[in-house]
């Protein structure tokens, strides 16, 4: 799941860029990961298609449109969520909120 959103964040960048990983436990119970990118921002038109199947923005060839599919499917399966705010021209960020995992607690798997 983090490997998908870490390859679009570095392909959104092209040549140069940054990105940042942040993770803090909330002391509610939650732990949460943001993956910053200097990217080139996703429009509010995209937005809110970026976790539907097969839903893609990049070129012919580069995408499949299923990799934030499948990050959301996996975050939801765990009882997280994940988030993403966006600017166009100055890059997007992804917040993954997970349930903290404590010793002799299930994984929710499979």
């Amino acid at each position: 799941m983090f490997l998908n959103v870490l390859v679009n964040a570095a392909q959104a960048m092209g040549e140069q860029g940054r990105i940042v990983i942040r993770s803090y436990a909330t002391g509610a119970g939650d732990v949460v990961v943001s993956v910053a990118d200097t990217g080139e921002g996703i429009s509010p038109e995209e937005i809110h298609h970026i976790f539907d199947p097969f839903f893609t923005t990049k070129s012919d060839g580069r995408g499949t449109g299923l990799g934030l599919s499948i990050a959301y499917g996996i975050v939801t399966q765990h009882g997280g969520t994940i988030g993403v705010e966006s600017t166009v021209g100055s890059g997007t960020t992804f917040t993954v909120r997970l349930p903290e995992w404590r010793e002799g607690q299930s994984t929710g798997g499979p």
